[in-house]
């Protein structure tokens, strides 16, 4: 037991670098606004988001090992900023979708989901919301700055110059990973928020030490239908396909030594909201977009996400509600900047949609429908839709095969595979700066997303 504490010891101390911490706030474009919204009006609670959330990221990195986010459920949140649910209401839409989650990955249910969706609709999802995170970056964020170019109401820390300025920071220094561009921007982003909070003439909340806690939330029956109803049947599609079923494709392609299986991440998704939404924490889960975002910007270990979800944890205890008033002045030209790229990065995976042996005929296939999965997915603003219209067009493709007498290579999804399966350790020659290197079939995928 000492020996294996030890060597955990040593593993976190090793990993626990700038571009560990740059990475660990890679998912704060997504996570910043919908929090501070939702608490500025009272529908959740600050201190329980920041400590339950902040919790959650600690269970998951000690769970699964690698820098799985934790963000909110952005269904449930659009939908109850836009009807005004109240705290009860978004309480019971996150129970809702976490207790059906749950038991997808308590009876294991859910890998059959994954086991008969093609692969190429998975690439569809995954490539439909990361177009979609990088639209919410100007629509959300960067199209509601005040005069950004200028102008007697023009503000000197938020504004599109410095998202441009940020831009080309970040593609600039796009493979330098030992530079931690997240931090940077974070770090400045929040100098400029603590200038404008106390230099500013007019009332603003001060972040005040204290020590703050939990308070319990019940819904009653009402509110949990009414919740349920109105948000959570629109987030379930959402939360199974890329909370589950896309983050795993992800995490076998970026951590291909990774054993994760959609069942335990079902269950941890199911259980995160089964005790924070007792608290009026908002409903959370996990991402393929988050995960794509943190690792791009330097994560690489589970280090990250448990740094992250201490700082959370300590900012609620001893701040809570207070440090909402800092929230809320961190400019969004910083924040539209980091969820552009993490819908990038989350996108660019759909690239691989098909394997390499692969013929052209199934390559054009499934580029069609990894095209129909995630166009629809952005035309309705539904995963649901995205994954439905998938299927439909595989199985009509699949039909008009038959019809021809057309061999038809099946292409499901193949997430749940172990790493000595397959052909997964051929070796190739791989292009190398200063030569060439010998790679196994997976090292070959994961060095060609890294670059």
């Amino acid at each position: 037991m000492s020996n294996c504490i030890k060597r955990k010891l040593a593993h976190y101390r090793k990993n626990f670098t700038l571009a560990e911490i740059s990475g660990s706030l890679g998912d704060l474009g997504t996570l910043v606004p919908l929090m501070v919204s939702l608490s500025l009006s009272g529908q959740v609670s600050l201190t329980s988001s920041l400590i339950f959330g902040g919790l959650w990221n600690i269970i998951t990195g000690l769970k699964f090992g690698i820098p799985m986010c934790v963000q909110p459920m952005k269904t449930i949140g659009a939908i109850a900023l836009a009807s005004k649910m109240s705290m009860g209401e978004i309480m019971g839409a996150g129970m809702f979708v976490s207790g059906v989650v749950l038991f997808l990955g308590l009876t294991r249910t859910i890998h059959l989901v994954n086991k008969y969706t093609p692969h190429a609709v998975v690439r569809g999802i995954q490539m439909g919301t990361g177009i979609t995170l990088m639209t919410k970056a100007g629509t959300d964020l960067l199209f509601k700055i005040e005069t950004p170019w200028g102008g007697t109401n023009w503000k000197w820390h938020d504004n599109y110059e410095w998202a441009i300025v940020w831009f080309c920071v970040v593609f600039f220094l796009y493979h330098q990973r030992r530079i931690p561009t997240a931090m940077i921007i974070f770090v400045i982003g929040l100098v400029f928020a603590i200038i404008v909070v106390y230099t500013s003439s007019t009332s603003i909340q001060l972040p005040s030490p204290g020590f703050y806690y939990p308070k319990p939330v019940v819904p009653t029956p009402g509110e949990f239908v009414t919740g349920m109803l109105n948000a959570g049947l629109g987030q379930l599609p959402l939360t199974t396909l890329n909370s589950v079923i896309a983050l795993v494709a992800l995490i076998k392609e970026l951590f291909p030594e990774n054993q994760t299986t959609t069942s335990s991440v079902a269950t941890c998704v199911g259980l995160m909201n089964l005790t924070g939404c007792f608290f009026g924490s908002m409903p959370f889960c996990h991402g393929s977009g988050g995960l794509a975002g943190q690792y791009r910007f330097g994560a690489r270990s589970e280090v990250s996400i448990l740094f992250l979800g201490i700082c959370k944890m300590l900012i609620g205890f001893i701040l809570g509600g207070s440090f909402l008033g800092l929230l809320q002045y961190f400019p969004k030209s910083f924040l539209g900047v980091m969820l552009f790229v993490s819908g990038l990065e989350l996108a660019m995976a759909a690239r691989n949609f098909s394997k390499p042996d692969d013929s052209q005929a199934t390559r054009n296939r499934n580029f069609l429908i990894v095209l129909v999965s995630g166009g629809m997915l952005m035309t309705f603003k539904n995963d649901g839709v995205g994954f439905v219209s998938g299927i439909v067009a595989y199985i009509c493709l699949w039909l008009d095969a038959r019809r021809r007498g057309v061999e038809f290579e099946h292409s499901g999804s193949t997430v749940e595979t172990k790493p000595d399966q397959g052909n997964t350790n051929e070796q190739c020659v791989v292009a190398m700066p200063g030569g060439e290197h010998t790679t196994t079939g997976k090292e070959t995928q994961r060095q060609t997303l890294k670059q």
